[in-house]
């Protein structure tokens, strides 16, 4: 049996729960994994909350993403062998001992990079590399992170940055310099956003990376004259109202591939805050579920 940390009923944390459930076997197109390491992010919430409206076979296993040594691997699989160390989207949850990997938006995991950093890669800091790629700005031009702070904010920070793009990002006061560090122009959010923006850069944006939506999104726009480089990961509708699109998402293995050679490099840091083991997997999420945590959270499995 392998241990896995999920949710009995669609709610709040209340229906969280440890489970034990037999090791996974691997179907076509699926990798059978030993977890080390998994990413936590407001998508696991959100998908235990119901609000995704994602239909899952209850209870169900959180975590859509994890690394770890490839234990087995289903039919049809190639490029991928037993003993490799990887990492990539998790289809039977990663807060778990072993789960199973979607193989197409799967990769090696490079030696220079460890488990921890690797399994902060599927979701937030591809989401930051769509992001950026859907822009596309050109070096020398401006954009403007709406949320920057977060996962994927900081990761599509360092990914605009190595590509010479100018980089705003709005949020709080107590994350100036965080912001800073990432080589972005910390802008405060909230009430008069659209002044401070302007005060940044006052010829306006080329781009807005939109992960926050709702009146931000709306006022920040303003900035921006060409409103098909709105490009929101959180608000669709917004997005649309202000002439924008959501992100268009690659899903494929060779994202998570020049994302890895970017950490090996050291030009991308996915800026892990914290780590926590499994057995504490309630209290990272509950951190990430408090809209709080700044960069990323992994738990860590042994």
């Amino acid at each position: 049996m392998s241990k896995a940390f999920g949710f009995t009923d669609y709610g709040g944390p209340q229906h969280q729960i440890f489970l034990d459930r037999p090791v996974p076997v691997p179907g076509p197109g699926r990798l059978q994994i030993a977890v080390r390491a998994a990413g936590v992010n407001p998508v696991d919430w959100k998908i235990r909350r119901g609000l995704t409206g994602k239909g899952l076979e209850l209870p169900a296993v959180l975590g859509v993403e994890a690394s770890g040594v490839v234990e087995a691997v289903g039919e049809g699989v190639t490029g991928f062998a037993v003993g490799d160390h990887v990492f990539g989207t998790a289809a039977t949850g990663g807060y778990a001992e072993h789960t199973l990997l979607v193989a197409a938006v799967s990769a090696r995991k490079p030696a220079g990079v460890d488990f921890a950093r690797a399994a902060a890669l599927p979701v937030a800091a591809a989401t930051g590399y769509d992001g950026v790629e859907h822009i596309g700005l050109k070096a020398g031009q401006t954009l403007l992170i709406l949320g920057i702070a977060g996962g994927v904010g900081s990761a599509a920070a360092q990914i605009a940055r190595e590509r010479g793009i100018r980089v705003l990002g709005t949020a709080s006061e107590a994350n100036r310099a965080f912001v800073a560090s990432l080589g972005a122009t910390p802008v405060r959010y909230g009430d008069g956003v659209l002044d401070r923006i302007l005060l940044a850069a006052p010829q306006g944006v080329d781009g807005i990376l939109d992960l926050v939506g709702g009146a931000d999104a709306r006022a920040a726009a303003g900035a921006l004259a060409d409103r098909s480089r709105l490009i929101a990961t959180s608000d669709p509708g917004t997005a649309a109202e202000l002439g924008g699109s959501f992100v268009r998402r690659s899903g494929t293995g060779a994202t998570l591939a020049v994302l890895a050679e970017l950490v090996a490099d050291g030009r991308l840091d996915p800026h892990i805050t914290a780590t926590y083991p499994l057995a504490r997997a309630a209290e990272a999420l509950a951190e990430v579920e408090s809209g709080h945590a700044r960069g990323k959270l992994i738990l860590e499995v042994s």
